[in-house]
């Protein structure tokens, strides 16, 4: 029975042939077939039958992981995930290739299967609003919006289709004849005029990971930049959403009121605030009230749930920016028995592909391994990344973050402010140092100022 048919005889829009040629296409050219499928934004839940529902799931999941997809593999991984029998045995597998006789016509089949999903939808939330609306509960005007509100983001999912190649070429040449030669940073302003310099900003579809060994300060930075990012400083102001797998909102929140208002934290207990530091604080918090920042506390989150909230956040609060601490942290439960360098192998890849579907840039904060500090120097290198190398191969920038005075010894451990941002790897630019100056006083990464150099060791 679907919702508003007091009946229950009539059976929900789809088309089981087109559902059929979708999988069975897959199945007979893997490779080619499933980047169609995701390029139109098909998803599981477009899907009627539940053992489709399961199969095509199973399938998106082995592409994020970079498994290579053939009969055998896809046999292999539906064995292994304990899929088979969800999906309707091996013999349902070899029903669907033979049902389907010309796989390049996947795009076509997909459309009907989102178009019967568009269908679904739009009965289930008429449903929704018209059983509201007998029960009397809420206030018409507040019902009609919601009910506006859920139609017209209908609308947006059916309405997407991928550009003509000669509309995208010219496009992109309008782009850069309008450009403003005198702006310098077209993405999300960083805050810091040395780093949007190097890199314009951060850019739409990036995933840059932020890397370092504890107490080098990524949380610090990574803040640093959401709460610049959400403000608009040397940029325009955009939405934040912070995924915090370490610490809590509340945590996070009194850490970025006092970085803001330039205290150092430990004068949040004991005695209380000065007359000067309360009203620095109360500044802080009537700047960042102003800031667009939505913070996800969830402790061990799925990679799959997250990009779930992170899309729900998108549709409702135009985020312009995620910020994610830290990658170590987070699971990815259906690969967790293969190990861990194959589970963040996944969850990397999931986080590249929410970078592209959300078309924002997503910042992840990961560990980098000990041998960062057994080579002498301490300076950190990509190699040195924890866990798997597919983190740098997804990583569109690689931000390798030290301190070098944090290595000195006795009474100059820390005595420089100096921190060092190499942009290790910069898929779309040149690599390179940013400095940077670190307040420990009040966690607070801030432009380099040209004086501080001169108190660098050997240049006294």
């Amino acid at each position: 029975m679907i919702p508003g048919d007091p009946s229950g005889l009539r059976i929900p829009p789809h088309s089981d042939e087109a559902e059929r040629g979708v999988l069975g296409s897959i199945l007979l050219d893997p490779a080619g077939s499933i980047d169609k499928c995701l390029a139109k934004r098909l998803g599981p839940d477009c899907f009627y039958d539940r053992r489709h529902q399961a199969l095509f799931e199973q399938l998106q999941d082995m592409s994020q992981a970079n498994v290579p997809m053939d009969a055998l593999t896809i046999g292999e991984w539906l064995k292994k995930n304990n899929a088979l029998d969800k999906v309707g045995g091996y013999d349902y597998l070899v029903q669907l290739q033979d049902s389907t006789l010309v796989p390049a016509h996947v795009e076509f089949y997909c459309d009907i299967v989102m178009e019967k999903k568009l269908y679904r939808s739009l009965i289930e939330k008429s449903s929704e609003a018209i059983d509201k609306a007998y029960q009397g509960e809420e206030n018409a005007s507040e019902l009609i919006s919601a009910a506006q509100e859920d139609l017209f983001s209908l609308s947006i999912h059916g309405a997407e289709k991928i550009p003509d190649w000669k509309e995208s070429v010219r496009g992109a040449f309008e782009e850069i004849e309008n450009a403003d030669p005198n702006q310098l940073v077209t993405g999300v302003t960083t805050g810091f005029i040395g780093l949007n310099e190097r890199l314009g900003g951060l850019q739409k579809t990036d995933m840059i990971v932020l890397a370092a060994r504890p107490a080098m300060g990524k949380t610090s930075l990574a803040l640093n930049i959401a709460e610049n990012a959400a403000l608009g400083l040397h940029g325009d102001p955009v939405g934040v959403a912070v995924f915090s797998l370490e610490m809590s909102r509340e945590q996070l929140v009194k850490r970025m009121l006092f970085c803001n208002a330039r205290l150092p934290m430990h004068r949040a207990k004991g005695r209380g605030l000065t007359p000067d530091e309360h009203a620095k604080l109360t500044s802080a918090v009537d700047r960042l009230s102003k800031a667009q920042i939505y913070i996800d506390d969830t402790p061990g989150l799925e990679a799959v749930e997250m990009r779930s909230r992170a899309r729900r956040l998108k549709e409702r609060h135009g985020i312009g920016l995620v910020v994610i601490d830290y990658l170590q942290l987070m699971n990815f439960s259906k690969f967790a028995s293969d190990g861990r360098q194959r589970e963040t192998m996944a969850i990397s890849g999931a986080v590249k592909a929410m970078a592209k579907e959300l078309d924002v840039p997503v910042i992840v904060l990961s560990q980098l391994s000990r041998a960062a500090e057994s080579t002498g120097d301490n300076i950190p290198k990509l190699s040195h990344l924890r866990d798997s190398g597919a983190i740098e191969q997804d990583a569109d920038m690689v931000w390798l973050l030290y301190r070098p005075s944090y290595y000195a010894k006795g009474d100059d451990r820390n005595s420089d402010n100096l921190a060092v941002l190499d942009v290790a790897k910069y898929r779309h630019g040149a690599t390179g140092e940013v400095k940077l100056s670190f307040i420990r006083e009040y966690t607070r990464f801030e432009d380099r100022a040209e004086f501080d150099d001169q108190f660098e060791p050997g240049n006294e």
